[in-house]
């Protein structure tokens, strides 16, 4: 029988997991009353680890034993079993305190399972069904923590997720490639006359940035789709929805501003001072609700320009 860990434990190791691994994520957390953030906390060590056993070195074999494992884990866990991980009391409590479905949560490891055996993808169809099952699952736990009552919230939450999901994507194109994945769509890499060839060189040759610039294009209207989420869920997490949001919509800007350049290092990211200062916009209120839309507006008035031609506002 192992021994059993603590709800007070557990959590306590899921927001030291948290605070030292979830970068972009955390910033949103502080922002959160206690219990909600405590709950984002612990949702996060569990997905962190889905993402560690997809992603580690190994043969595909054992990471597909381990997240068959993991999800079991799960759900021994949900039905109350006691497990001597520090991850799954604080989980279980999350899960039932927040009405979380666990349909959400098995989606999410079979997006993990995705990265084990598809390494590219013919269209868009194929990868936002990708995309649904690794973020916007994510985003639909988190609206349940958020709290709502407008039935289209979980729909927005979704949206918003693979918003955040497809700036990941631009973002780590060349980290991505180098771990033989490609979630660029093949058939959009035709139409601008790109293929793999094009991801092995240290810079973007013009067709690619035009690629990338469409596929930016793309996470702006997912943005602008879930954007009113935050108008819809409690009070007391606007802020923090709002600061996440906001500095994932940060990267999209910061590729603009590289003249979607993705392949040039360091990867498009933030600083930790541009974040602290959306963290202090969003807990002082200072928070523009008609950003994504002027960001949209701006995408269609510079669509028949050249590359890079638009800048930040």
């Amino acid at each position: 029988m192992p021994e059993k860990v603590s709800v007070a434990a557990s959590y306590d190791h899921c927001r030291n997991l948290a605070r030292s691994a979830a970068r972009n994520f955390y910033y949103g957390f502080r922002l959160l009353p206690p219990a909600k953030r405590d709950a984002l906390c612990a949702l996060y060590a569990f997905m962190r680890e889905v993402d560690d056993i997809s992603d580690e070195p190994g043969e595909i074999a054992v990471k597909q034993r381990g997240l068959a494992e993991r999800r079991a884990e799960m759900d021994r866990a949900l039905a109350g079993e006691t497990s001597a991980s520090p991850v799954w009391p604080a989980f279980r409590d999350t899960a039932e305190r927040y009405n979380i479905p666990s349909r959400y949560l098995h989606d999410l490891i079979s997006g993990a399972e995705m990265d084990l055996t598809v390494s590219v993808y013919e269209t868009f169809d194929r990868l936002r069904e990708y995309c649904y099952r690794v973020a916007g699952t994510v985003g639909l736990c988190c609206v349940h923590v958020f709290g709502f009552t407008e039935p289209r919230a979980p729909e927005l939450a979704e949206r918003l997720g693979i918003a955040f999901q497809l700036t990941n994507i631009l973002r780590d194109v060349p980290k991505d490639f180098a771990m033989g994945r490609i979630y660029l769509p093949l058939d959009d890499m035709a139409r601008f006359g790109c293929d793999a060839r094009d991801l092995r060189r240290a810079n973007a040759g013009s067709r690619f940035a035009d690629l990338i610039r469409f596929q930016a294009e793309r996470a702006w209207k997912f943005y602008a789709e879930g954007w009113a989420l935050l108008d819809l869920i409690e009070d007391d997490s606007r802020a923090a929805l709002w600061a996440m949001a906001r500095i994932y919509a940060g990267i999209l800007e910061k590729i603009e501003l590289r003249r979607y350049d993705v392949l040039a290092a360091p990867p498009a990211r933030l600083s930790s001072a541009e974040k602290v200062w959306i963290l202090a916009r969003a807990r002082l209120g200072w928070r523009d609700p008609h950003y994504v839309q002027r960001m949209c507006e701006r995408d269609r008035r510079g669509a028949g320009g050249a590359v890079g031609g638009r800048r930040a506002g």
